[in-house]
């Protein structure tokens, strides 16, 4: 029994003997390892950032440059922690941690399934989308400027200085209102005149108005005209339709658009046009027989009366 204790006793201390000299021996090789991956990381930061210096500011599409340069930077790093586990002698921990991610990635996929959408989305949107950076786009509830793309999300600034960070999941399944591909955007308003009034020479007036004004569009295929929309309570409803230039939707579709309905009002109001308001209706049910009414005479007109 004590012979067995002792050969037992001789076979840990020589394991141990064996695995401290394994490690004495790879431990130049690890620290140059640990070397490697922190040059791997600093290589990777300075590839990024003259990439953004120098190719980002000339990029024709920035979503896509920005892209790029953090899928540079991840595959930068992932080399490097491979070269160096196999700098350190670790080939089979390499080949392991490669395994074991294959296997952590079908696992992981069915975990968390969104993240997995929102990354595999954000690729197939640096790819093929239908906006670029500072287009003007809606995405269902959510309207405002593109500012980024990242693996997971959209950044949307909103025009009252929201930061909304949209899924890329929902920005590749959902519509996309995009009120800037082309640059141009047709806006419309109404305009109601009495029944009384001229409508033609209604619609004169508001077309030269459109005609005249140097901050909408005005070409061969982007048409500005005026036509009789509806015959309502008290007015006969005039229907604007005009194009601006979107590339500044705030500024171009709702200033213009503001600035055309105060010149087109004061314009008609100028020309004897009446603006009716709409019309109420009071009725009487049941045993009412008459609504009981005050006039109220100007205060003027009561000093008046005392004084006489």
């Amino acid at each position: 029994m004590a012979i067995a204790l002792q050969t037992t006793s001789e076979t840990i201390t020589k394991s141990i003997n064996n695995y401290y000299e394994s490690f004495i021996e790879l431990l130049p090789r690890i620290a140059l390892g640990i070397l490697v991956v922190i040059l791997g990381f600093l290589i990777a930061q300075l590839i990024t950032n003259i990439y953004k210096k120098r190719i980002l500011k000339r990029a024709a599409d920035p979503l896509m440059a920005k892209f790029l340069a953090q899928a540079i930077k991840l595959v930068l790093i992932v080399i490097a922690i491979l070269l160096a586990l196999r700098v350190a002698g670790l080939n089979g921990v390499a080949t392991g941690i490669l395994t074991a991610a294959g296997g952590a990635a079908i696992i992981l996929g069915f975990a968390f399934q969104d993240i997995g959408k929102n990354f595999l989305a954000g690729i197939i949107l640096a790819f093929n989308r239908p906006f670029n950076v500072d287009d003007t786009i809606k995405v269902g509830d959510f309207f405002g400027k593109i500012k980024g793309l990242n693996f997971r999300y959209m950044h949307i600034k909103t025009f009252d200085g929201r930061d909304i960070y949209v899924p890329n999941s929902d920005v590749l399944t959902k519509p996309v209102e995009n009120y800037t591909a082309d640059g141009f955007f047709r806006n419309e308003f109404i305009v109601g005149i009495g029944y009384e009034d001229d409508i033609e020479e209604a619609k004169k007036i508001i077309q030269d108005i459109l005609d005249n004004n140097n901050y909408i569009v005005h070409d061969s295929e982007h048409d500005n005209f005026v036509y009789e929309d509806e015959l309502a309570v008290s007015t006969v409803n005039l229907k604007i339709y005009f194009w601006v230039d979107t590339f500044d939707y705030r500024k171009s579709a709702i200033i213009v658009r503001g600035n055309l309905i105060r010149q087109i009002k004061e314009t008609l109001e100028n020309k004897g046009f009446n603006l009716p308001a709409d019309i109420k209706e009071l009725k009487l049910y049941g045993n009412e027989e008459d609504i009981p009414l005050r006039v109220l005479q100007d205060s003027r007109d009561n000093e008046k009366q005392t004084t006489e």
